[in-house]
């Protein structure tokens, strides 16, 4: 028996013991092979997935250095039949290598004619391939790339994909001193450096840790024409300002792509919604996407990619691809999906640990259950199984409750943050604040964001179109009243909206307002869960309580 300050349990779970003098040096080893689950106070739990394994591989390990790091941190003996699971597990990845052949183009390729014949014989993989070469070589169709890729990571067998890429477009551009000294911060470098090496991948960092930067270290090392896609277009317009502070392009050299505007230009950022959106049955954003050369390509938010999108970019396959998200979680369990089409991950850092160098704001998250009244437990108790969520959530009972707390914390920048339409109008008209929603229009939504940064604005009540991309580092306090139902991905953008680091140096806070013996309090349990992973600790209180 070892020191270590790693424990390894059969089911491919991994304790760590957060105060043992080599907790770091030991997260750092397996942070590459193993996906973080939990992090509450003392003890971290990790989970070795095969996914996990496979982006392992992808960066360059093999499976004698991860059973190496184990054997090295683990404080037992580790189990035999979790060495072997790992050994079989990597062994599978490069068995079959997409390749560039000089006289046949793309194909797929295997050392081992075993595994070709089994992948031939799959329904949903045999369409995508062409004519046998020779016992271990296939022609692929160059359309199918990405496709291929997304069918044989579900069977099994992911595909080592070293067809290389287009050049595309060549475009100048440098990093920019103009508006004073700056340089991307050490773990930013490295993110790009990962990404860059690997040609394509996903970087994860937390909310307000800088991502945008990421993406823009990659475009100087490419210096080739890029498209940005982006989830709205006030994101895309924060994309821009940070392309002209940091970087010597022109406003003449950044086009926006969305539904206001049409401009194809060497450096591009498009809308997720206009890219996926249907003419008579057709994609029309081909045409953006075949109007020029493109070296790279930025997906921010990648954890939202739409299905059609999916789809899309499974024909990009040959031009460098970058994600950018701090949730790499989707609630349809497509990270699969993530994985084959955009690339691995490359690089990750937990949020505790960015918090802990000051680069985002400490944050303090708050349950506070409300009791419904007599009525209104009525009303939930008797409606439809699919009405119930919507009629605790949005229960009258919560409004004294927000109000109760943005006085508490008068002088602070709020946000009141709801899924329900209904629910934030009457919230809006009650605490006398502006809303925002889907229908805003995108100037009205700029001029209340710079209205609530200049401190012009105290509170805003905004619908799900602020959970994403909205740079609003005064905030320093969010209420949620309502969610969409259990989604851990939403809970934890939408406490990211306050983790840009504040002036003060103060903590954020985050309310969450739940009712008392429903399904919200389920249902806030559950979505709650990737932050409670991250380090993050709710206070439960009740509301009469917290308003004494």
């Amino acid at each position: 028996m070892n020191d270590g300050p790693l424990i390894v349990q059969s089911d491919n779970t991994m304790l760590l013991e957060v105060d043992h003098p080599l907790a770091d040096e030991a997260r750092q080893a397996i942070a590459p092979f193993a996906e973080l689950e939990r992090a509450p106070e003392h003890i971290h739990s990790y989970r070795i997935t095969p996914l996990a394994l496979w982006n392992a591989r992808a960066a360059g390990h093999d499976a004698e250095q991860v059973v190496d790091t184990l054997v090295r941190y683990s404080r037992f003996p580790i189990p035999q039949s979790l060495l072997i699971g790992i050994a079989e597990t990597m062994e599978r990845y490069g068995r079959l290598q997409l390749i560039k052949h000089p006289a046949h183009g793309l194909v797929l390729e295997s050392n081992d004619s075993a595994v070709l014949a089994e992948i031939l014989r799959h329904r949903k993989i045999a369409p995508l391939l062409g004519n046998r070469i020779d016992a271990d070589t296939v022609a692929v169709h160059p359309s199918e790339r990405g496709r291929l890729k997304q069918e044989l990571i579900k069977v099994g067998w992911p595909a080592e994909d070293l067809a290389g890429y287009v050049d595309g477009e060549s475009h100048p551009m440098e990093l920019s001193q103009k508006e004073g000294e700056w340089a991307p911060r050490d773990y930013q470098e490295w993110a790009a450096d990962a990404a860059w090496a690997g040609g394509s991948g996903v970087v994860v960092l937390p909310c307000g840790a800088g991502k945008t930067v990421v993406g823009i270290t990659m475009m100087a090392k490419a210096q080739k024409t890029t498209l940005i896609l982006v989830n709205s277009t006030v994101a895309g317009r924060q994309w821009k300002r940070e392309l002209l502070q940091r970087t010597t392009l022109t406003e003449d050299e950044i086009g926006e792509y969305s539904g206001e505007k049409k401009e194809i230009r060497p450096v591009t950022i498009a809308t997720y919604q206009v890219v996926t959106r249907k003419t008579r049955g057709v994609y029309k954003s081909m045409e953006l996407f075949d109007s020029r050369d493109w070296g790279l390509i930025i997906y921010d938010e990648v954890h939202l990619l739409p299905a059609p999108v999916f789809r899309l970019t499974a024909d990009l396959q040959s031009r460098r691809r970058l994600g950018l998200t701090a949730t790499l979680v989707r609630e349809d369990g497509r990270e699969g999906d993530v994985f084959t089409l955009i690339g691995p991950k490359r690089f990750d850092m937990p949020w505790r640990e960015v918090e802990a160098q000051g680069w985002i704001a400490s944050a303090e998250c708050t349950e506070v259950r409300v009791t419904l009244s007599e009525d209104e437990r009525m009303a939930y108790a008797t409606a439809e199984r699919e009405e119930m969520y919507r009629r605790c959530a949005t229960a009258v009972s919560k409004d004294r409750i927000v109000a109760g707390i943005l006085e508490q914390n008068k002088g602070q920048r709020c946000l009141v943050i709801g899924a329900y339409l209904d629910q934030l109008e009457r919230l809006a008209n009650k605490l006398d604040a502006p809303l925002i929603q889907g229908s805003t229009s995108t100037k009205e939504r700029e001029r209340l964001f710079e209205a609530f940064r200049n401190g012009d604005i105290s509170t805003l009540v905004v619908s799900k179109v602020a959970n994403f991309s909205i740079d609003l580092p005064e905030a320093s306090v969010a209420v949620q009243v309502s969610g969409t139902y259990r989604s851990r991905q939403e809970e934890a953008q939408r406490l990211g909206r306050l983790l840009r680091p504040k002036q003060d140096g103060k903590a954020a806070h985050f309310y969450s307002v739940v009712a008392r013996d429903t399904i919200d309090t389920t249902y806030a349990a559950y979505r709650q869960r990737f932050l409670a992973e991250q380090g993050y600790a709710y206070r439960i209180v009740d509301a009469e309580d917290l308003l004494k």
